[in-house]
């Protein structure tokens, strides 16, 4: 049974107590972003591998799963930025049946949604409840984070293709000084394009735009489908009352 426990790609390597299909997941997600031949489209993920600052995390099929990322999660998050620049969480989910593209995005909205029910943070008071506005980001204890879901059932989307289903936590933090007014922001986002247009067999999909921007809703680039299209109205619920930015003990 997967542990509530935080990895490094060298733990994993090394570990005795993981099973095969966490170290085959890890084996996959490895080749894909430092292959030369292929290079990954998320630059700042592939540099984030290389320097060793990436956190990962395995959960298990049951209940427990989430019980175990929340738990995770919660403790990456509190150090997250003694780790580096270019961090991101990634957590991997025991495999099983594999599942349509349409049942992995209900899925992967439910496990977001189990874990801001398990969050006992408030949500912090300069980050909108609204996933319509476009300074909306998923928090969890009191900080923003970008999430993207990849899955088995991802065919043309090779971008979003995984061993099983997976999901990246990038705190909001990673991104600053990235945007569109500034040369770096532009720089990465001309190469995550142009790597898009020959990693994926399908088009750079519409909704990937910059954060905070008036058209912008980032909910709709968590989890995108095979084609161009996507879900019209946010399944994720933020549960109501006082926001504030201070914090309190998960425990």
């Amino acid at each position: 049974m997967t542990t509530s426990q935080i990895y490094t790609a060298g733990n994993i390597l090394a570990s005795t107590s993981l099973g095969t299909w966490e170290k085959e997941c890890f084996s996959v997600f490895q080749h894909d972003l430092i292959s030369k031949d292929r290079p990954f489209p998320c630059v700042l993920g592939v540099e984030g591998f290389k320097q060793d600052l990436l956190r990962f995390c395995f959960a298990s099929a049951d209940e427990g799963g989430i019980e175990n990322l929340a738990a995770c999660l919660y403790q990456y998050l509190q150090e997250f930025r003694t780790i580096g620049r270019y961090t991101s969480f990634v957590a991997f989910f025991e495999p099983g049946e594999t599942l349509s593209l349409a049942e992995y995005e209900q899925k992967f909205w439910g496990v977001l949604q189990a874990l801001h029910e398990r969050d006992e943070y408030e949500w912090p008071e300069d980050t909108p409840q609204d996933p319509s506005h476009p300074l909306w980001e998923f928090c969890f204890s009191g900080e923003p984070i970008f999430v993207v879901c990849n899955t088995p059932a991802h065919l043309e989307r090779k971008s979003r293709a995984s061993k099983t289903f997976m999901i990246t936590f990038q705190p909001r933090w990673v991104f600053e000084g990235l945007d569109e007014t500034s040369k770096k922001g532009q720089h990465v986002k001309k190469i995550v394009r142009k790597r898009l247009q020959t990693y994926d067999n399908v088009p750079v999909h519409p909704e990937l735009g910059w954060y905070g921007q008036a058209s912008n809703r980032e909910w709709k680039q968590y989890f995108l489908r095979d084609d161009q299209d996507g879900l019209q109205t946010c399944p994720f619920q933020t549960k109501r009352g006082k926001v504030h930015a201070s914090k309190k003990s998960l425990y």
